[in-house]
């Protein structure tokens, strides 16, 4: 069930301000974790360099986790781009995801987080574009 409902604008469903306003809130979240993140793989402070290693991955992959993380969330952060940014942030993610599983951590605080983080993506871009909620039945 709705709580709000939607008004038809040229031929156009429009989604109401408190239906928007979380939307916003939704993506700022996540904006602004993948920027945090992306700020501590850049800078390379000590712990984020050894959890890095601890995942198996080396010191210099940083720098493209971080372009890739960029680059997604800016696509993302871009109202005309933000179904292309939320399909490449769930690819990162996924990556994230598997990452995780690899070294056997622990499921709902480090595997899942991620795939929370997803949800907030696509919900999101579903509060705000029409053509994914027909999309999404």
């Amino acid at each position: 069930m709705m709580i709000e409902r939607e008004m038809k604008k040229n031929g156009k469903t429009e989604v109401s301000k408190g239906r928007l306003w979380t939307a916003r809130i939704m993506s700022g979240v996540v904006i602004l974790f993948m920027v945090f993140d992306g700020i501590g793989k850049i800078m390379g402070p000590a712990p984020v360099v050894k959890a890095t290693l601890e995942l198996g991955f080396a010191e210099r992959h940083m720098a493209v986790m971080w372009i890739l993380g960029l680059i997604s969330t800016l696509f993302y952060a871009i109202p005309r781009t933000s179904f292309l940014g939320a399909l490449l942030l769930t690819g990162y993610l996924g990556g994230a995801v598997a990452a995780q599983v690899r070294v056997d951590a622990p499921l709902f605080s480090n595997v899942l987080f991620p795939v929370y983080l997803a949800v907030l993506v696509w919900g999101a871009v579903w509060i705000r574009d029409e053509r994914v909620r027909k999309l999404l039945g």
